[in-house]
């Protein structure tokens, strides 16, 4: 009796050591061990010959990628939970199947949000590095000196109140945070109720009116600078926005400018329009004290790792065992 051919997975980032264990265990595993980024030839060379794609959120996988693609390639096997770096519908018309790793990283992003909330208010990238690069500065302490803002009894506004959005307001509302979210659908009644949330259908109204603004939204055409040069414009001038979505939903460049004079008192971003790059006037700013900077860090907890790639591994057996996996991502989503 002949062994069943194990399908050959291309993995595009070096992923944590047990999930890669696991994968060479069952599959036909090329891993990417020295975790250098692929490059748009190695991608072409990969899907001419692997059963299955396995990327990251930094690999673009267009539609120029997808038509030179194998007859072989049935599966891409996304290691994130957003999408929006894969052309879905390209995949589709390919007869290709796209899954994701949606649910393991809704806590540790909420986290990152939530450390954020406090830190740009608080002042507390500013403090640190006081004490490490500007020796000899800190006299002690002063009744007058960095101060921040407080948060409890100040209203959030959440953009998109889905999984990560609804965590973050759990946890605002511990903090003393009121809680306002605009959303594209009203949330169940038994969760605004335990949220004590307010729901704006006009996301323009709702930003005049916050003090701290959190973008938990996913990136979709329909999101592309959701938060653009007008809408920010709305913000009150002692207001704070936090991003831990994606950099493209804020017009960056308008958010400099609304940052550079004033009629916006500080940002949290944990993503940026043009990763890896970061605007310079952006770090600039954070110099400045005016935004805390992170480098897209806010689902990375060792546990979250695992957890997702335990997701792939499910998506691959499932769909070589000729069932549909439990994560698959539909074409036609906006």
């Amino acid at each position: 009796m002949t062994s069943k051919k194990k399908p050959t997975v291309y993995i595009t980032r070096k992923l944590p050591d047990v999930v890669e264990t696991r994968m060479r265990e069952l599959f036909d595993a090329e891993l990417n061990i020295d975790d250098t980024p692929r490059s748009q030839p190695e991608l072409v060379a990969a899907v001419k010959r692997a059963d299955v794609l396995v990327p990251t959120v930094t690999d673009r996988i267009d539609a120029a990628l997808i038509e030179q693609a194998g007859p072989q390639l049935k599966l891409i096997a996304a290691f994130s939970n957003g999408v929006d770096n894969i052309d879905v519908d390209a995949a589709a018309r390919k007869g290709i199947t796209v899954t994701n790793t949606p649910n393991v990283l809704t806590e540790d992003t909420a986290d990152m949000t939530m450390a954020l909330i406090l830190a740009v208010p608080r002042r507390l990238a500013e403090g640190a590095q006081v004490l490490t690069d500007r020796k000899g500065e800190w006299a002690g302490w002063s009744p007058t000196w960095m101060l921040g803002r407080r948060i409890a009894g100040k209203r959030i506004g959440i953009v998109g109140m889905g999984r990560i959005g609804t965590a973050v307001a759990r946890r605002a509302k511990a903090f003393g945070l009121s809680i306002h979210y605009h959303n594209r659908h009203r949330v169940k009644p038994e969760t605004e109720e335990m949220l004590e949330a307010t729901y704006w259908d006009s996301l323009d109204q709702m930003l005049a009116r916050v003090d701290i603004v959190s973008v938990n939204c996913p990136s979709t055409p329909a999101t592309y600078h959701l938060l653009s040069a007008r809408r920010l414009a709305l913000m009150r001038p002692d207001s704070y926005i936090v991003n831990t979505a994606r950099g493209g939903i804020i017009d960056e460049a308008a958010l400099i400018k609304s940052l550079r004079e004033g009629k916006i008192a500080g940002a949290g971003l944990d993503v940026f329009e043009n990763e890896p790059s970061v605007n310079p006037k952006l770090i600039k700013l954070a110099g400045e004290g005016k935004v805390v900077l992170l480098p897209h860090m806010s689902s990375a907890t060792l546990e979250g790792r695992i957890d997702m790639g335990e997701k792939v591994v499910i998506n691959i057996r499932t769909f070589f065992d000729g069932h549909r996996p439990p994560d698959r991502v539909l074409p036609g989503r906006d």
